[in-house]
């Protein structure tokens, strides 16, 4: 009797054999998690805490050094893990992480073979290991875009690491397609995480390297913090690889905030910790496209500044310790725990509502839940095309080269090498006259002359390539028979090919710098709380945020610096495109699914201008002018075409003159010592003209007089054939385009006649463009509904899930109960006591769990952790969706907002959009550089039934963009446009009449029969590597559930932990 007394009064020794700086005694003692954990340990009065300290650590014998029944020890700098290996070995003590595992956590080829081991998933890799510096490796080869390792090729971006754990020198490798670079990760020093090196393109060769794939997360790290294999709490963060700007709170502090695991990911975290033998761990996980990898084991590490983490960790490892040393004692959680009575409240983040409930002008409170952009690129440089034949052997051999050796197959150059095997052989050719072809006439050999000297121009443009604005298809178009080299029968050898390349269509400086003052209009006007808002509800994980681009590289740098404004990042675009924009051309791009119909369009806009057709026009306009055939184009467009073509000639004289004049002066140097006097990737960081360049009287931009020249003569020539007296109308937009950006970019040029050639341009654009999309309403809605099927099915998507999650958080609030979990209810507790203890026992379990494997999109989510967030409005949450395309897509998807009533399926129906709107839209006739639609869903926030339609209401807007009108004054502001190159962006205009109620249900039924089916979206692919998380081995699943308890040396109770098995 006396016996077991003493046994329930004695104290379990735990020992703590870590170095001081770990645990931070004295005045730091309050911020420090380990003590935190460790006095809440002893409050429970079951345990005594015994600190080694450093000097018995580094110099006592290890014989002398405290016994205890329970040991602490991990490694850090300066730790003599041999000395804590034998102590262990000498006094058996239960070890809460094994020490010789932590040898593992060093070497980061180790780490990744033992998350390999235990089925538990990691992104693709490959090693590359060197015996000394730069050591020529045969399996290893390094080109412009990729890396190969054994044959495994890692296309950038790649991320690069070294296979020591200790050294975090990191590097992210970008494609040139984003303008190339590479971003240094490294331990935080003061508020910078990492550093963009735009001129590093190539690898690190002086020791062992990790190449793997990058993984896009949309911007966020989630480290996840393990308490025993029972026991998981996640947190986010900004990932470096976005800006490299840490976010502190006022204290200091990097501000990370908690988030939901999935169940897949709850269960990984119990595999790494007893993969690894480490109980208390923390790792770095990675979410992408409905996955999630491991890419990182830290070992020994806790939450910072969480009292609700401390509370659970010291509850659990309280278990731990009694389940090992005291099994007979009773591991069920006090009521109260014994260090409540006297803690401080934990101050919260202030991160409070501001404004998020919104009166409509319904009288009901309203929350917003959704915001989806449609939203078109920035300001860019005329796209240009040169076609010519070539005949010439080193153009021939090149196609070759570059397409296998077969002479029948086109080539397509995009790459660095590529473009520049061709300026060589361009550089050598552009001196000669034509060879190999007899000649219809001389004019023909000069003008195939100055098209490779076009060539030449555009290929030296910029001063390095970029596979986003350039690129030359090869397209073989006569062949002849040849002997082959070996004499053994004939081949084939193209005498003939079509060269075609394709350049401009760059984000220009003013593109850029509209892009990002829209992301910031947007952070201040779109969500509430007065421009802190969203910043708030994105930094605190209750913002789902994702951001969809075209293939077009001037579309993806808008969304890049959209993203900027709207986040308020800094740096340059390429780390925030590569980080936060999806490519997504299937959706986003091309005009092929209506390539038919806009073919009979323009045929039928042809024969209504060039006839002089005035019939639409007549005195007695219908009440709806935007009905009719046509509609848009001015009276007289058959007399203004005359005008448009001599007013283009006028401008291309004075250009060919200019063009004269630089050609003299380049003459007078080699071709091969032409230094580019600008420099493409460096302008994607620039938000402001080239002064320089400027003040010589040199064309803004890359742009030099001969390409400007030959910019203006293919208009000249494209608009009228003057042999068949035919005017081409197709030609005009690109006319206007021209006029437009020079207009804007190169008015210090003082281009007579420019702005009478724009005036009658704009005349003929705002009724050509509108009805290139559809001649007429039915017909537009057709085209647009073409066009934009794959996108206005993403919307009904995102919709639709945005109401799902909001049913089912009305569904929580009102069935609060916490689910029973069998097994792990009795383990902690024997009934809960209170509503606290409900709370606290549900921070084990997995009732909130969110589980990206069920959700439709499989889009990557972040969401908060309400029972650990330290914030007031935890519930609260935001989607948003972007999309960034081009005027095609913003053109139909207006198209189809204001005449999918037109429909067959919709008869009777009204328009979604108000003959008011339909009026200005009339009016608008272009939807300029950042033009956008916005679609906003609110949800009634007082008791609405669920099935009420009333219960989520849309709200619909336009801008039309940047609006040129300011440039044709002659005050102040136009004078400051003229000076900055850059355009004022419209603000938004409603697209329903004030006090109009649209219900999500009503807009769900207009869109569907337009819309792609959800079914028909194909399913997100696996990435390349993926080993798949489920189909596990028969072994593997055994070695996880045998190694728990993992101690050897601790006693344990016998206990089966069968909630670890599968």
């Amino acid at each position: 009797m006396e016996g077991e007394e003493d046994s329930l009064s004695r104290k379990i020794t735990v020992g703590v054999c870590v170095m001081e700086k770990k645990v931070k005694c004295g005045s730091e003692a309050a911020s420090a998690p380990m003590l935190q954990i460790l006095e809440r340990l002893e409050a429970f009065g079951e345990f005594e805490i015994v600190y080694f300290g450093d000097k018995v650590i580094l110099e006592e014998p290890i014989q002398s050094w405290p016994i205890c029944e329970c040991l602490i020890a991990f490694h850090s700098s300066g730790y003599p893990m041999e000395r804590a290996e034998a102590y262990a070995a000498l006094r058996k003590p239960f070890l809460v992480n094994e020490l010789e595992q932590q040898r593992l956590l060093h070497d980061r080829r180790k780490v990744y073979e033992r998350l390999e081991m235990y089925g538990i998933p990691v992104p693709r890799y490959a090693l590359v290991n060197r015996d000394y510096p730069n050591q020529d490796l045969d399996y290893f080869i390094e080109e412009e875009d990729f890396v190969e390792v054994h044959g495994n090729r890692f296309w950038k971006p790649f991320v690069e690491k070294p296979v020591d754990g200790d050294n975090h020198s990191i590097m992210i490798y970008y494609p040139s397609s984003a303008g190339g670079g590479m971003k240094e990760l490294f331990r935080k020093v003061g508020n910078r995480s990492s550093e963009f090196h735009p001129e590093v393109r190539r690898v690190r060769r002086e020791g062992s390297y990790i190449y793997e794939e990058f993984m896009p997360t949309g911007g966020t790290d989630v480290k996840v913090y393990t308490v025993g294999p029972e026991y998981a709490h996640a947190e986010a963060r900004k990932s470096p690889v976005v800006d490299g700007v840490v976010m502190r709170n006022p204290d200091g502090k990097e501000v990370r905030y908690p988030v939901l695991l999935t169940p897949t990911e709850k269960q990984m975290a119990r595999e790494v910790c007893v993969a690894f033998r480490q109980a208390v761990c923390g790792f770095d996980l990675l979410r992408c496209e409905g996955r999630s990898y491991v890419c990182d084991v830290n070992g020994w590490s806790f939450v910072k500044n969480s009292y609700k983490y401390y509370d659970d960790a010291a509850c659990v490892m309280r278990k731990m310790f009694l389940d090992a040393k005291a099994p007979h004692l009773s591991s069920t959680i006090p009521p109260i725990l014994p260090w409540k009575v006297n803690e401080p409240v934990q101050q919260s983040e202030g991160l409070t509502r501001q404004g998020s409930g919104i009166i409509g002008t319904f009288g009901q409170s309203e929350e917003l839940r959704c915001v989806i952009a449609i939203i078109r690129h920035g300001d860019r440089t005329p796209k240009q095309k040169v076609k010519l034949i070539v005949t010439e052997e080193k153009l021939l051999n090149l196609m070759l080269k570059y397409n296998g050796g077969r002479p029948r197959a086109e080539t397509k150059l995009k790459s660095a090498v590529q473009l520049q095997d061709l300026l060589d052989a361009t550089r050598i050719l552009v001196p000669r006259i034509r060879p190999g072809r007899e000649s219809d006439s001389e004019a023909e050999d000069i003008e195939h002359a100055e098209k490779l000297r076009q060539v030449k121009a555009v290929l030296e443009e910029g001063g390095h390539f970029s596979g986003i604005y350039r690129k030359v298809q090869l397209k073989p178009l006569k062949w002849v028979k040849v002997p082959k080299a070996n004499g053994e029968g004939e081949e084939e050898r193209p005498t003939e090919a079509l060269m075609v390349l394709k350049y401009g269509g760059v984000l220009t400086h003013a593109g850029r710098k509209q892009a990002e003052e829209l992301g910031r209009y947007f952070r201040n006007n779109m969500y509430p709380g007065e421009g802190t808002g969203l910043l708030r509800l994105h930094s605190t994980y209750r913002h789902d945020l994702k951001i969809y681009s075209s293939d077009e590289g001037r579309v993806q740098m808008s969304a890049a610096a959209f993203a900027k404004g709207l986040l308020d990042l800094e740096g340059q675009l390429t780390p925030i495109l590569v980080s936060l924009v999806s490519k997504d051309s299937s959706m986003l791009d091309g005009l092929d699914n209506a390539s038919i119909e806009i073919k009979e369009a323009k045929a039928r806009l042809n024969e209504i201008i060039t006839s002089g057709t005035k019939a639409v026009h007549s005195s007695n306009l219908p009440e709806k002018p935007w009905m009719v055939d046509g509609a848009g184009l001015p009276p007289n467009a058959s007399e203004l075409l005359p005008k448009l073509v001599k007013l283009t000639t006028k401008v291309t004289e004075q250009v060919r003159l200019l063009a004269i004049d630089e050609d003299e002066e380049l003459a007078e140097t080699s071709a091969y010592d032409i230094i580019p006097p600008y420099d493409q990737a460096r302008a994607l960081g620039k938000t402001n003209i080239d002064v320089d360049r400027i003040a010589a009287g040199l064309p803004c931009g890359s742009e030099g007089f001969l390409l400007m020249f030959a910019r203006w003569r293919k208009l000249q020539r494209d608009l009228y054939n003057e042999r068949k007296g035919r005017f081409d109308i197709t030609q005009i937009p690109d006319v206007y385009d021209s006029c437009k950006y020079d207009l804007l970019h190169n008015a210090h040029l003082n281009l007579e006649g420019l702005n009478e050639l724009f005036t009658v341009a704009q005349l003929l654009a705002d009724g050509v463009i509108p009805n290139e999309y559809g001649i007429n309403p039915k017909q537009k809605l057709k085209i647009g509904s073409k066009i934009a099927r794959r996108l206005l099915g993403k919307i009904l998507i995102d919709l639709r899930n945005t109401c799902e999650e909001a049913e089912l958080k009305s569904n929580h609030d009102n069935n609060p109960a916490v689910p029973s979990t069998g097994k792990e209810d009795t383990d902690y507790h024997s009934k809960p006591h209170s509503k606290t203890e409900v709370l606290r026992r549900s921070s084990f379990t997995s009732d909130m769990s969110m589980d990206q494997d069920e959700d439709d999109d499989k889009e990557i989510k972040y969401r908060l952790d309400p029972k650990y967030a330290n914030v007031r409005t935890p519930e609260r949450h935001v989607r948003t969706r972007l999309y960034f395309t081009s005027e095609s897509h913003i053109h139909s998807l207006m198209n189809v907002l204001r005449y999918c009533n037109l429909d067959e399926s919709l008869q009777g129906e009204p328009s979604l959009v108000c003959d008011n709107a339909l009026e200005r839209l009339y009016r608008t006739k272009e939807l300029d550089y950042m033009s956008y639609i916005v679609l906003r869903l609110f949800e009634n926030t007082e008791p609405v039934a669920l099935e009420d339609p009333k219960r989520f209401r849309m709200e619909m807007t336009f801008s039309r963009g940047a609006d040129l009108s300011p440039l044709e004054g002659n005050d102040s502001e136009a004078a400051s446009l003229h000076q900055e190159h850059t355009l004022p962006i419209m603000g938004p205009e409603r697209l329903q009449e004030v006090g109009s109620y649209l219900t999500l249900e009503m807009m769900e039924m207009m869109f569907r029969p337009f819309a792609m089916p959800a079914e028909d979206f194909p399913p997100p692919s696996i990435p390349q590597g993926f080993s798949g998380y489920f189909s596990k081995s028969a072994a593997v699943l055994e070695r996880l559930v045998n190694l728990w308890p993992f101690h050897k040396h601790g006693h344990s109770n016998g206990r089966s932990r069968e909630h670890i098995k599968r």
